[in-house]
């Protein structure tokens, strides 16, 4: 008799367990394809297809990628953004450019690669503002408005990058807009797959409000980009 009343409790146990863990995993399912909706959704508004569409701002932001050591060249990805950053200055819809990547080591440097690129393409050097700790969208974002004092804004970036960009920059108080170019990347489809796990972290980012790796004196977008040389 005890021996059934203890499976009896075992069975019990268990289903409850299951069912436990069967709805946690619902709830997770569910929330993280809830923070791609939303994301997506509450930033498609601010997302422009052509550049005549873009309101004057303080500055175009570029974000950093990939840059190759050997070469010092900017990868295809990167140099995209920087071209869809330049139409956007060339159209004067800026009047500053602001290029934000890692330069955390000596031996790999995205912001000065980047501003040679636009300066070979004619911006004055004075125009284009480095951010040498942006190692990450959030931090690139939050160092804008605090470091550079940066209001308004215009983000170029992959599309399927650009959501999460804007999310972060509109959370952060900033007047942003995303101009994005294709992802044409053999690892289009890895890119895709590692943005929706990052709008989870931007999530938690932005409610924790986290403070990036480095901050620093404030260097007003509206001065010299000479000032950022370093």
């Amino acid at each position: 008799m005890k021996n059934k009343q203890n499976k009896h409790k075992y069975k019990k146990i268990l289903k409850w367990n299951i069912i436990s863990v069967v709805c946690v995993m619902f709830l997770g399912i569910s929330f993280f394809f809830g923070v791609q909706i939303y994301i997506v959704q509450s930033t498609k508004e601010y997302i422009l297809s052509d550049v005549s569409e873009a309101p004057e701002s303080d500055a175009v932001m570029v974000l950093g990628a990939l840059v190759y050591s050997k070469s010092g060249e900017p990868s295809p990805t990167l140099k995209d953004r920087l071209d869809y950053g330049y139409e956007l200055y060339s159209q004067g819809k800026a009047k500053k450019i602001l290029v934000s990547g890692d330069h955390g080591r000596k031996d790999y440097d995205e912001v000065n690669v980047m501003k040679d690129y636009l300066m070979e393409k004619g911006v004055p050097r004075e125009d284009i503002f480095m951010d040498h700790a942006g190692f990450n969208t959030y931090d690139s974002m939050y160092r804008a408005k605090e470091i550079f004092g940066v209001e308004s804004l215009l983000i170029c970036t992959q599309d399927f990058h650009i959501a999460r960009s804007l999310y972060i920059a509109r959370s952060l108080g900033i007047n942003a807009y995303g101009y994005p170019c294709k992802d044409t990347s053999i690892n289009a489809q890895i890119n895709k797959l590692r943005e929706s796990l990052a709008r989870v972290k931007a999530i938690a980012d932005v409610t924790v409000k986290r403070k990036p790796k480095y901050l620093g004196d404030a260097i007003p977008i509206s001065g010299n980009g000479i000032l950022t040389d370093g």
